[in-house]
């Protein structure tokens, strides 16, 4: 028994985010926007795919995009550690300028997607393996009818949906998540275990200019907004 799909979906917009700012597993919480976005994917999600089951990294800016998803569908939101972001160890909380001034070296092996080594740092491919790893024993609970929405982070989804596409950790052939977007993953049918990327950084239609600009909080039930942010 598997999903008929897998809608692994980022989480919407933190302030590191805006200020573009090496998130990793730094527990930021969503922003206003990121709040707004998340309840504009959620409504998109919940009327395209129906989702039966809804896991979750357990950092906070993910679980709470969650939330804003569970709320429509009347389901509980389950959490797995393994589907955190990258671990990018010194580097967490900094802009590329300022990595690129403390680490040059390391930072031109990065961009060329090595592996530089870096304490507490996580590698492409032991990413890529734990999150595919959560993915694909998470669609197993799911009947071949329904779809499994997976919460997450742009980088482990990527690299996730590498591994789970049979390709190699710093495969660059799809570009990044955009806040609150996420990916749609099938069963090959091929054979058990294989998958096929249907589509990837989906979003909902909203009829603003920009994505990140989102709507003032107020616009926002009180109670919705405050519960996002926490």
């Amino acid at each position: 028994m598997t999903a008929r799909a897998v809608a692994l979906w980022r989480h919407g917009r933190t302030a590191y985010n805006a200020e573009g700012r090496m998130q990793g597993q730094v527990d930021v919480p969503l922003d206003d926007v990121g709040a707004w976005q998340a309840v504009q994917g959620a409504q998109h999600l919940a009327q395209r795919l129906r989702p039966a089951r809804i896991i979750t990294s357990d950092l906070s800016r993910a679980r709470a995009t969650a939330e804003a998803l569970a709320d429509l569908v009347d389901l509980e939101v389950e959490t797995d550690p393994r589907l955190r972001e990258r671990c990018f160890g010194d580097w967490e909380g900094l802009t590329i300028d300022e990595i690129r001034d403390r680490w040059p070296e390391q930072y031109e092996v990065w961009r060329a997607q090595g592996d530089p080594q870096r304490t507490g740092a996580e590698t492409r491919a032991q990413v890529a393996e734990r999150v595919a790893a959560a993915v694909a024993e998470h669609a197993e609970t799911v009947a071949g009818d329904q779809t499994l929405v997976v919460v997450a982070h742009g980088s482990a989804i990527n690299l996730g949906v590498t591994r789970l596409l049979g390709l190699e950790a710093g495969w660059r052939g799809m570009g990044g998540l955009h806040n609150a977007h996420w990916s749609l993953l099938r069963p090959s049918g091929r054979r058990p275990g294989t998958w096929y990327l249907e589509a990837h950084n989906l979003g909902p239609t909203v009829a603003i200019d920009d994505w990140n600009s989102g709507i003032p909080a107020e616009v926002l039930p009180s109670s919705t907004a405050d519960a996002l942010r926490s």
